[in-house]
């Protein structure tokens, strides 16, 4: 049986079913098609089940890609504020948590059931559980259909006019996720920037890590930098290394081999604390207790400490010397990772399709007349805290005015 659609959106998730609303309001006629039974899944289990939607202070800073300027079109053009109305006019209740964060009340299956409603109202079409066999480009000056690809899968052949790619990146496999998009892109002779894990924990050598691993679950609050970017939020110590949002956060501009800068004390001069205890007895450890949990301070005393040939002492022990280098330790703390927790714990892709390659006012391929990259298969990446999110309902607006 063959089925022929102005649109097959491929890739049922934020950014597909955003593109097929759109279209579908235009009056095309659409087909969303994705390979698993259960519908965005990464939209349900996202802020903790109940969904970062988006972020009140969205900029095109922001966003992380080989072409930073890429992503200001599709912003600027379905912002936070049109991705709110929606929400408000299906009356879902939301709320801000931090820094601009903006979470449903009750559960994300909310947003879900939204966009699957938009879908059905602007009549697209759904073909689920459904795999992808092959995907070939019509000869138009063969052919009378108006149809430039014809997509074979497992149940049917498909005919479009135009084919959007929405299948997102490589991370949380276990929900699904895959190298489709990338496949097609190469396929099409579609460049694609190099792929890692990112807002990702991030691991260490064993034996430089071995203090650490016992105080597993202990969070600070601290300044991480890497690069030139800094994020100041928790860092958690798992048994394999460093995670929190501050750790995820920096995982998006850490390459391997760079060392990490943790300040540990951002609130306070800590010179200035250590010298106005100088002719204390206190010791060392108790002192910053007073200001840090002190299962972490043991430990890293022990590791900081150890690396100066000094001992934990009461302050007024110390040479005035050895406490400046020390306060400079505490600020200035410098780890270096070995790699991440992969894929299967990443929140999302770093990399993707070559903006290079793709309109930034239509996301459609320059070379390929009638297919669309959106979401995250772009290479355009997200700082945690709803930003890929409104880059998925962005970018699958942008594309569908245009499909």
């Amino acid at each position: 049986m063959q089925l022929t659609k102005d649109v097959v959106v491929i890739g049922a998730g934020a950014a597909g079913m955003m593109c097929a609303i759109e279209a579908g309001k235009r009056g095309r006629s659409v087909l969303l098609l994705d390979h698993a039974s259960k519908l965005a899944e990464k939209i349900r289990i996202s802020g903790g089940g109940r969904c970062n939607f988006t972020n009140l202070y969205v900029k095109p800073e922001n966003f992380l890609s080989n072409n930073p300027h890429f992503c200001r079109s599709a912003l600027a053009r379905f912002t936070p504020q049109d991705f709110i109305a929606l929400i408000e006019k299906n009356r879902i209740a939301y709320h801000e948590k931090k820094l601009g964060q903006l979470f449903c009340n009750d559960n994300s299956q909310q947003i879900i059931d939204m966009l699957l409603s938009e879908c059905d109202k602007v009549g697209v079409v759904w073909q689920v559980s459904s795999q992808v066999r092959r995907i070939e480009m019509i000869n138009q000056e063969d052919s009378s259909s108006a149809a430039r690809f014809l997509l074979t899968t497992d149940r049917n052949v498909l005919a479009a006019n135009a084919l959007v790619i929405g299948t997102g990146g490589l991370s949380i496999p276990q929900i699904g996720a895959s190298a489709f998009g990338y496949q097609v892109a190469t396929q099409f002779n579609i460049a694609v920037t190099p792929l890692r894990p990112a807002l990702v924990g991030l691991t260490f050598a064993s034996e430089d890590f071995a203090c650490f691993a016992k105080i597993s679950g202990v969070a600070i609050d601290a300044i991480v930098s890497c690069n030139g970017s800094a994020f100041r939020e928790n860092v958690l110590f798992t048994h394999r290394g460093l995670s929190g949002p501050a750790i995820l956060q920096i995982s998006l501009y850490w390459q391997a081999g760079d060392v990490i800068q943790i300040n540990l004390l951002p609130q306070h001069d800590v010179i200035s604390l250590f010298l106005a205890c100088r002719r204390s007895s206190q010791l060392l450890t108790n002192l910053l207790a007073q200001y840090l949990p002190k299962r972490f301070v043991q430990a890293w005393l022990e590791v900081a400490l150890a690396t100066m040939a000094e001992i934990v002492r009461p302050m007024n022990q110390y040479s005035d010397h050895v406490l400046h280098q020390i306060a400079k330790k505490v600020q200035c703390w410098e780890v270096m990772p070995i790699g991440t927790v992969g894929y299967k714990k990443a929140e999302v892709t770093c990399g993707g399709v070559d903006t290079q390659e793709l309109s930034s006012k239509t996301l459609e391929a320059k070379k390929i007349s009638g297919l669309y990259f959106i979401g995250e298969v772009v290479d355009v990446t997200g700082q945690l805290g709803g930003f890929n999110f409104q880059w998925a309902w962005s970018s699958g607006y942008a594309a569908g005015q245009y499909v």
